[in-house]
């Protein structure tokens, strides 16, 4: 078996839990799951599908949070160990390169990354439609809106923690005025966070197993590996009674991430508990940020659970490696560079 690493920095403070005895998969739960619960703040009636990252020895979290009034918007909070969670009241106060007020309409579903030394984020916004917002922030005080990278329509936008070639390097997943259609993972290319293009085509829904066969979209930023980049995704299904989420994961090209070298066949987390199956949207598990340590290859993801929670999970890059590449299967074309 060959080792595999992460290539990057040492979270030795970040949270974890040993894989109890008999537990099947790669991947699990936080014993202690929702880490969020209904009403965490004043005016804040549900918090899910967000993203956290390490700041300053403590830890900073940018909010999905649907207010009282059904909207969603972007809410700062902070914690010392990822798990316990005060959340800002106040939505996040975005300005333009001016300095001038530029707040969206809506936003939600937030990635946190940060790339040489600022953190951006990046969210689905309101541009006649859905479609990518992004901004950045140096001390998460102040934080300058930069203009929507792409048309609509479009979400899931997933930067990558470092330039590729260069370039700033960016996963999305177009579809149409709907929710849903389209349903595949493309990849573009900026020198500045400005002009955008070297667009690719990465994942294809579908594949033998049926979890992900409507959609997929980009999960957390992708971690870089001595194996490749590792991301997690959802994937998306139809039943009788609605759509599930589940998750999968997969190994993209480090020099050519557009291309697909290792991709499970099977979900490694898909709804079960009850905080996943029961809420304002059951039956869903959507992750969107993780914690790692390259020290040791522990991984913590966080997803939203049932668009009502968020829930905590845990793997090794050694484990969630191993068994991508065991289960590993090929999709339409996605092994090749995505140029067609």
């Amino acid at each position: 078996m060959t080792e595999v690493r992460i290539i990057g920095e040492q979270l030795l403070h970040m949270p974890w839990q040993e894989k109890p005895a008999g537990t099947a998969g790669p991947v699990w739960r936080h014993s202690d799951n929702p880490v969020i619960q209904r009403n965490p703040a004043k005016g804040i009636a549900r918090i899910f599908n967000s993203a956290v990252v390490p700041f300053e020895g403590r830890f900073v979290g940018v909010f999905r949070a649907e207010t009282i009034n059904g909207r969603p918007h972007l809410h700062l909070g902070w914690s010392d160990d990822a798990l316990s969670w005060t959340i800002e009241e106040e939505r996040i106060a975005f300005v333009d390169e001016a300095g001038k007020p530029f707040q969206p309409n809506y936003a939600y579903d937030p990635r946190l990354v940060k790339v040489e030394g600022t953190y951006y984020i990046i969210w689905c916004t309101d541009f006649y439609g859905a479609a990518i917002g992004i901004a950045k922030t140096d001390d998460f005080k102040t934080f300058v809106r930069l203009e929507n990278p792409f048309l609509p329509f479009n979400r899931n936008g997933v930067l990558f923690p470092r330039k590729i070639n260069g370039n700033f390097v960016m996963l999305s997943r177009p579809s149409d005025s709907g929710h849903t259609p389209f349903g595949d993972v493309f990849l573009s290319e900026s020198p500045d966070l400005v002009y955008w293009g070297k667009h690719r085509h990465v994942m294809t829904k579908g594949g033998q197993g049926w979890w992900q066969s409507v959609k997929i979209g980009g999960g957390p930023a992708p971690i870089e590996t001595t194996e490749g980049w590792l991301m997690f995704y959802h994937g998306v299904t139809g039943t009788c009674n609605g759509l599930v989420y589940s998750m999968g994961a997969v190994i993209l090209d480090r020099d050519e991430p557009s291309r697909v070298k290792y991709r499970s066949a099977n979900y490694v987390l898909t709804p079960e508990e009850w905080y996943e199956e029961r809420g304002f949207v059951g039956n869903v598990v959507f992750p969107c940020a993780t914690l790692h340590d390259a020290g040791t290859g522990r991984i913590a993801i966080y997803y939203g659970a049932a668009d009502t929670y968020v829930g905590v999970a845990y793997t090794t890059v050694q484990e969630i490696v191993d068994y991508v590449k065991a289960t590993s299967e090929e999709v339409a074309d996605d092994a090749e560079i995505g140029i067609m």
